[in-house]
């Protein structure tokens, strides 16, 4: 099994992230990935880039050189509500959206109970596609419901190589990707990659999510990021 698809990567105008497009571009080829998604932060993380950057999208090339190129957002979860940073106009445009938590945006963490509530609304958002490292244990979820939610919205749920790195800032994240996985297991619920990398030495890396896939020995089949043809279909359902 070999992983073709980085559904979540950041260049430069992220704000706190460190490479250009092409530099992230040149990484993911040179790794022999078919397709890179360049998900920037959305506007109300400090530092990200105003709305009219997403909205140029169409200026973009989706493909180069043979790599595929899907120009994406990393939404910020605001509340239990599921409200995002981007409106629904400037998202239906884009190749693929992911929503997150994250606590510059969100705040802190509400009970287990509105964090969850947060992810099953954000999920019946028609422009969303993937939750980001829902692994994270300073934001504590019901996970059997978030697995549910995402089977009833189709919406893959991410694998996040950074947040499973030793020594990373996420809290008890291997304990928590193996619980997520086991449960999209019983379910059929479909997984993503993502390198959520910040640098192009970390594009298209996955070694982390290789490790603790073949430790749950989690099927092929339910993996979204084998062949572009497959992770663009699946993001498409919604």
């Amino acid at each position: 099994m070999k992983i073709l698809v980085d559904s979540h990567s950041h260049t430069v105008v992220s704000g706190h992230a460190y490479s250009t497009r092409m530099e992230m571009i040149q990484a993911a080829k040179n790794r022999g990935l078919e397709a890179l998604a360049l998900t920037e932060h959305a506007p109300e993380m400090p530092g990200a880039c105003h709305e009219f950057y997403f909205q140029n999208y169409t200026v973009v090339p989706r493909e180069v050189d043979g790599l595929h190129i899907l120009m994406g957002v990393e939404l910020n979860i605001m509340d239990e509500y599921g409200t995002v940073d981007l409106p629904a106009g400037v998202l239906k445009s884009m190749d693929l959206a992911i929503a997150s938590i994250h606590g510059p945006c969100y705040g802190e963490s509400r009970s287990r109970e509105l964090n969850t509530q947060a992810y099953l609304n954000v999920m019946k958002n028609p422009y969303i596609h993937i939750i980001g490292h829902p692994d994270d244990g300073r934001f504590p979820i019901d996970y059997e419901k978030l697995v549910r939610g995402a089977k009833e919205t189709n919406t893959l749920l991410e694998m996040n190589n950074s947040s499973l790195r030793p020594g990373g800032f996420r809290v008890n994240t291997e304990v928590n990707a193996k619980e997520i996985l086991e449960l999209c297991k019983k379910e059929g619920v479909y997984i993503t990659t993502g390198s959520d990398a910040h640098i192009d030495a970390d594009a298209g890396e996955f070694s982390c999510i290789e490790k603790i896939l073949q430790e749950t020995d989690f099927p092929e089949e339910l993996i979204a990021t084998t062949s572009y043809e497959k992770f663009y279909s699946l993001i498409k359902r919604k």
